[in-house]
């Protein structure tokens, strides 16, 4: 049963994989296409995370080219890792029917299915962090022979850290697990991969950190990309992981209707979570933890807590009710098709707007977020409207990001004397034409 539920999730990842590259993914690639060995120096110094995935896409991209669907297939073969290791952890914990369950419900899961098509960190981080999952639930359950396991988690932990920071909010929680249930050796021998992974990035990790305290200073908002403690914030965190990452207008009716179907998955949830102390504590602490961490340093954007929905789907497939597992999976699979079949909810389209150029026109925009325009095509000369005043007769403009960067297009061309001619958009962004006067 569990290869029909791997070949049908990997059909359904596939609808809409070669949609446009969005500003992150096209961040990705492009970083990809550096020299291995110059990564860390001429990007992740000035990056939040750590290089391994870029290294991986790098190695990954000169096998199998730059196509946006070839190296989308990445991520989506991580996804389908995920799924099976599930699908382990369940059978382990109870049996094939229960694995069986928590897999189909993980297969379906709408933001997962989103960030399968994601040429981003966030599905390799999710499917090591499952991993050392797995290996934690099989020394929970035989502590006495456990010493392969102890590799394998420690090995999963070590990739996760280097894969994604925020991994350390779930591997914190394991390992707090096995100091709660007095399981000390498995405890102090747990540590070792997260001190290797410190170790080995640590001299990064400073920097990281110097660069991302005056990004705070001298970009006006960007705790907003980075996500501050709020209740918003906290709220999206089971809206999205019920209904993935969509949203459409009326807003009353998507908060109705998402926050409908949010209360019934996290009332299941509720219902569920202390049937298994393992579970129950894996996914609470490490939003705990991140709230704390928060405070200081703002990262509770719920994209961040990815790795916690394989843990959902184990608790809410942990119910007895033989009616309530199939209306979760279908109406997962309802909310993930409207992300799939509509592509008025795909990302932003960078590769029509960009198609609308001609070779070797100049635009203007935040150069930092010009990624999207220099991988669909190089020629394009890119202009920054933050520090450059435009002189043009008539001038060419993407307003992008501009809340984050505390910048008002509008008002800065009205006052250069330029009025605006014409507006295209091309989902979530836009393309304006300005003269002057």
């Amino acid at each position: 049963m569990i290869v029909w539920v791997l070949i049908i999730s990997f059909v359904i990842r596939l609808i809409g994989i070669n949609q446009s590259l969005w500003l992150d993914e096209a961040i990705s690639v492009n970083v990809a296409k550096l020299p291995i060995g110059q990564i860390v120096e001429k990007f992740s110094r000035f990056d939040f995370h750590p290089p391994l995935y870029y290294w991986f896409l790098n190695i990954w991209q000169k096998i199998f080219g730059d196509g946006v669907a070839m190296m989308r297939l990445s991520s989506l073969l991580f996804s389908l890792i995920t799924i099976y290791l599930v699908y382990l952890i369940g059978k382990e914990i109870k049996n094939k029917n229960f694995g069986f369950w928590a897999a189909l419900l993980v297969a379906v899961n709408p933001l997962l299915i989103y960030y399968s098509q994601e040429l981003r960190m966030y599905s390799m981080a999710v499917m090591w962090l499952s991993g050392a999952i797995y290996f934690l639930v099989k020394m929970d359950i035989k502590p006495k022979n456990s010493w392969i396991n102890i590799l394998g988690f420690n090995l999963m932990t070590f990739l996760a850290f280097l894969t994604f920071y925020g991994s350390v909010f779930l591997i914190g929680a394991m390992i707090f697990y096995l100091l709660f249930t007095k399981k000390y050796k498995l405890f102090f021998f747990s540590l070792i991969g997260i001190n290797l992974a410190v170790l080995v990035v640590g001299q990064l990790l400073i920097s990281q950190f110097r660069y991302s305290g005056s990004m705070l200073t001298q970009v006006v908002n960007w705790d907003m990309v980075l996500g501050k403690v709020n209740l918003k914030n906290l709220f999206l965190i089971p809206l999205k992981f019920s209904i993935g990452k969509i949203s459409w207008f009326p807003k009353l009716s998507y908060y109705l209707v998402g926050g409908l179907w949010t209360v019934i998955v996290s009332s299941v949830a509720g219902k569920n979570i202390l049937k298994n102390k393992l579970l129950s504590f894996l996914l609470i602490t490490p939003i705990f933890l991140g709230i704390l961490f928060s405070i200081k340093s703002p990262l509770l954007q719920y994209f961040r807590f990815l790795y916690l929905i394989p843990i959902l789907s184990l608790v809410l497939a942990n119910n007895k009710n033989i009616k309530i597992k199939p209306l979760l999976v279908v109406g997962f699979l309802i909310f993930s098709l409207i992300y799939l079949l509509n592509p008025k909810m795909h990302r932003e389209d960078w590769k029509s707007l960009v198609a609308s150029l001609n070779n070797n026109q100049k635009i203007y925009m935040i150069g930092s977020f010009a990624d999207p325009v220099k991988f669909y095509n190089p020629t394009i000369q890119i202009g920054d409207i933050k520090s450059s005043d435009p002189k043009e007769n008539e001038v060419t403009i993407v307003p992008y990001g501009e809340i984050i960067h505390g910048i008002n297009t509008k008002e800065k061309m009205e006052k250069l004397g330029y009025q605006l001619l014409e507006k295209n958009s091309f989902r979530e962004i836009s393309l304006e034409t300005w003269k002057k006067r």
